[in-house]
């Protein structure tokens, strides 16, 4: 990973170090449905604990998956997002031209566009400000996506 420094103002108008950050970060494969990865992101991102104050950027590498934020807690708010989506965009509907790659592709672009592939979250303390009930979710969308990869771009004042 290549460090590069700059110099920013902070609110008292003291000169403070800056940084940029970026790191890829593979995902276990999963299955469908929606899975909280945030630790699993966390502990891939040491440099984390660098940043007194700034932004973590969540960027997915694929088309038929999604990045969100939901509730970390009930396991059925995932699975309720699951058979709503699945509602809005059923396997096999009759208008799709895209099926060549099978019956969970085009649906998993459906809702992979309807959903998003990046998240900004702030960062302070070294830590993500996520509320209390707020989990990173992965949304696999395929029932075989394989490994998924996020680009993590980490920004901002270094702590200390």
């Amino acid at each position: 990973m290549r460090r590069i420094v700059t110099v920013t103002a902070d609110t008292a108008g003291t000169q403070r170090p800056g940084c940029w950050r970026q790191r890829r970060v593979r995902l276990a494969p999963r299955r469908r449905g929606f899975h909280i990865v945030t630790q699993e992101l966390l502990d891939a991102l040491p440099e984390l604990l660098e940043i007194e104050v700034g932004m973590a950027h969540f960027f997915l590498q694929h088309t038929s998956a999604s990045l969100l934020l939901t509730e970390n807690a009930d396991p059925d708010v995932r699975l309720d997002l699951e058979r709503h989506l699945h509602e809005l965009a059923p396997e096999n509907a009759p208008y799709y031209q895209h099926v060549l790659e099978g019956a969970d592709d085009m649906p998993g672009h459906i809702k992979s566009v309807l959903l998003g592939v990046s998240l900004s979250v702030p960062v302070q303390g070294g830590r993500l400000q996520l509320g209390t009930w707020q989990g990173i979710c992965l949304g696999e969308h395929r029932e075989h996506g394989g490994a998924r990869t996020v680009v993590v771009t980490l920004s901002g004042s270094l702590r200390g």
